[in-house]
């Protein structure tokens, strides 16, 4: 028993006329017929690129697929070349680092069982001894 196409779709989908359809962007270098994306031109690059350093997509930058491919390539290119930068930096700071844990910049976990100097004071004695040739009741070693 086949069910009736017609039903289903506009029970499913909303009507055409409630959705909102906005105006497609235009390629820019097709409609000022720049035929090459010129990989040292940066104010234009920067345009197909986020304030974070990534590469816009094609719907939002409003290029055609060839246009789009080239200004990838030709971002590409400047990275390389140390043009552009591959990623900007952020300088936001956030409480607790990363996910809380207290890594790097916050408090020590746990105390540590003994200080430093008084692991390197017994390895220095130990050292000591053993260099000059010196026994621990002081008289010569032979």
């Amino acid at each position: 028993m086949a069910r009736s196409n017609d039903r289903d779709r506009s029970s499913r989908r909303a009507p055409k006329e409630a959705t909102r359809r906005t105006k497609k962007k235009v390629c820019i270098f097709c409609k000022d017929h720049i035929d090459y994306v010129d990989f040292k031109d940066i104010g234009l690059l920067r345009k197909f690129m986020s304030d974070r350093g990534k590469i816009r997509a094609r719907r939002v930058s409003g290029n055609c697929a060839q246009h789009q491919r080239a200004v990838a390539v030709a971002i590409k290119t400047a990275r390389e070349l140390a043009l552009l930068p591959y990623t900007q930096r952020t300088t936001t700071e956030r409480p607790g680092g990363r996910g809380g844990r207290g890594g790097r910049g916050g408090a020590p976990s746990a105390p540590r069982p003994e200080s430093t100097e008084a692991a390197e004071g017994a390895a220095g004695g130990e050292l000591a001894g053993v260099a000059t040739g010196v026994d621990d009741e002081g008289e010569d070693a032979e």
